[in-house]
């Protein structure tokens, strides 16, 4: 029907949240399989505003900056031996004397969808991506607008919202809109469809989330699964970017033992190629031997 609401989820997170990270499978099987009818939102929740005075008892992180890295970097690897995202430890360093919070990351964020909203998803991603499984020093500001740059952003107009206080106001909105749900933890959704609405706290698997939206919904949403074949792959790989297998696997219903040839068909066809990302790898489609990217203005090969 053409007046029916969209399912709206708030999806409140931080960049360098590891559980955040691992459910990018799950958020990305919710737009594949829902498409246009369910509409995700992050909500910069700021998880680390000094480290110094940061205290996680349960995973022993907190206090000085040097010495917390190699703690946050045991708590990840545990992490991803649950979750399945790779996670890249040897070299890792997230906290420095000068780098104490996560704070840049999330108006980094904020600065990417003011000045693009059609990017800032692939700019958060990515963001994901090199503080969690290529060790990058995200808390720079150089590596930050290193990232914007690789995206495709006008770099005057993302550095401007970055550094004239607008995406700052942006990200202090997220902390209010996060103080308002009472939220405390990564990743916490909130779900809501017309009237009805349901705050769920942690990290959810699809099945829990397709149930709620389910209930929320009456049924009025109709979910489509893609086709679990190579031309699927390499479509889901062209549209949102390189993936995890442990995506693949989630968003196509495959295991990995139905998953793996199908992938080994499309490398030895040229089609895609394996990238090693710390204790696991992402996979990515070739497009042709030589790639000019229009947005970014960047050959490849």
């Amino acid at each position: 029907m053409e007046n029916q609401p969209i399912l709206e989820i708030l999806a409140f997170t931080d960049p360098v949240c590891t559980w955040c990270w691992g459910a990018e499978p799950v958020l990305r099987k919710l737009r594949v399989w829902y498409g246009d009818q369910v509409r995700i939102r992050p909500v910069m929740g700021g998880l680390v505003e000094d480290i110094r005075a940061f205290h996680d008892r349960a995973n022993g992180i907190g206090g000085d900056p040097e010495g917390s890295n190699a703690q946050i970097a045991a708590h990840w690897l545990d992490a991803s031996a649950r979750h399945g995202m790779p996670v890249q430890i040897d070299g890792f360093r997230l906290f420095t004397a000068e780098t104490v919070s996560t704070y840049p990351q999330n108006i980094a964020v904020k600065a990417a969808e003011l000045s693009d909203p059609v990017l800032a998803a692939r700019y958060l991603r990515r963001l994901r991506e090199a503080s969690a499984a290529e060790a990058r020093e995200t808390g720079r500001r150089e590596v930050l607008i290193e990232l914007a740059s690789t995206v495709g952003f006008n770099l005057a107009t993302f550095i401007g919202h970055f550094t004239d206080g607008s995406a700052e106001r942006a990200f202090q909105a997220d902390l209010e809109t996060t103080r308002h749900f009472g939220v405390r933890g990564f990743p916490t959704f909130g779900l809501s469809f017309g009237e009805r609405a349901v705050l769920l706290r942690g990290y959810q698997t699809f099945p829990a989330l397709q149930a709620v939206i389910e209930t929320l919904s009456e049924g009025a949403l109709q979910w489509r699964a893609p086709t679990p074949d190579a031309d699927g792959l390499l479509g889901f790989l062209r549209t949102l970017g390189r993936a995890a297998p442990v995506e693949l696997t989630t968003v196509f219903d495959l295991s990995l033992a139905d998953l793996e040839p199908l992938l080994a068909g499309l490398e030895t066809a040229g089609r895609i190629r394996r990238v090693i990302a710390g204790n696991g790898c992402f996979w990515e489609a070739i497009t042709s031997s030589m790639v000019c990217d229009p947005v970014t203005g960047l050959c490849a090969i």
